[in-house]
């Protein structure tokens, strides 16, 4: 057991559901990448850098792609509360797999350009 399914699996059921689709989706577009913990959250790095991080919070979940994937995103993240970096979503209103594949494609396009 990986210490990410610890962490999942102190969540309470409907939050967990989420955050394991989420990392299905990261898993789906980027085998290669690999689960860590940043900042006290899960996280994937792709060649050894930081590429995506997501968590549950009291109100909201969040992903957390960096700045450059929520900007360049913007027009698409209307429904979402944004921030630097950060998307918010909740269980009714769930982040859509093209989106988050969307984040995930200008993040390693991002890591493989630097």
């Amino acid at each position: 057991m990986s210490v990410i399914d610890v962490y999942l699996g102190e969540l309470p059921d409907k939050q967990r559901k989420e955050l394991e689709r989420i990392r299905q989706i990261v898993r789906k577009y980027y085998p290669e990448a690999r689960e860590s913990i940043s900042y006290g959250m899960p996280a994937y790095k792709y060649n050894g850098k930081f590429l995506i991080s997501y968590w549950t919070f009291e109100d909201h979940l969040s992903v957390f792609p960096g700045t450059h994937a929520v900007e360049a995103l913007q027009a698409k993240l209307t429904e979402y509360t944004t921030s630097k970096g950060t998307v918010q979503f909740t269980i009714n209103k769930p982040l859509a797999e093209p989106l988050l594949a969307e984040m995930l494609q200008i993040r390693v396009a991002d890591i493989i350009q630097a």
